[in-house]
């Protein structure tokens, strides 16, 4: 993303979303050497916007680095904590990626997976806005609250 300006706008009003923040608040847990320090929140979750120009500029295929699997991971424990305010009941995310970009994240309330998503191309991990971010969030989350309370035992077990 070399000659890529940014997008996201500061004004965005999806900065303001619950997940959104909350994806915020999981990169800055990341960031152990304060890279993000003084960073805007618009700054922060760029990255995760793929414009077509964007994507261009990743190889159809290729490596992740580990920055993009510390997104995916925190993409995933973002659900968990978005899930688990909505259910009350702890959530835990599992992510496993191979040094190739394949893999598998799960999310889990006691012994009930309410999300289990399989990983490929994780190099070209992102949504085209933080709309799409939220709106596909808020579809897994709503997924794992019909899951949880449908199977009310497996989730307390």
């Amino acid at each position: 993303m070399s000659a890529v300006l940014q997008v996201v706008e500061d004004n965005d009003p999806y900065l303001d979303n619950f997940f959104v923040s909350e994806m915020i608040n999981q990169l800055n847990a990341l960031d152990s050497y304060g890279t993000y320090e003084g960073w805007s929140k618009a700054k922060i979750v760029d990255p995760l916007v793929l414009t077509k120009e964007r994507k261009k500029e990743i190889p159809i295929i290729g490596d992740p680095d580990e920055i993009t699997i510390a997104r995916v991971k925190a993409y995933y424990s973002a659900l968990a904590c978005s899930i688990e305010k909505e259910t009350g009941l702890m959530a835990v995310s599992l992510v496993n990626i191979s040094h190739e970009g394949f893999g598998r994240a799960l999310i889990m309330i006691g012994k009930l997976i309410v999300v289990d998503k399989t990983l490929r191309d994780i190099h070209r991990f992102g949504f085209r806005s933080l709309e799409e971010m939220s709106a596909q969030s808020d579809k897994l989350i709503e997924k794992a609250k019909m899951l949880t309370e449908k199977y009310k035992a497996a989730a307390t077990d």
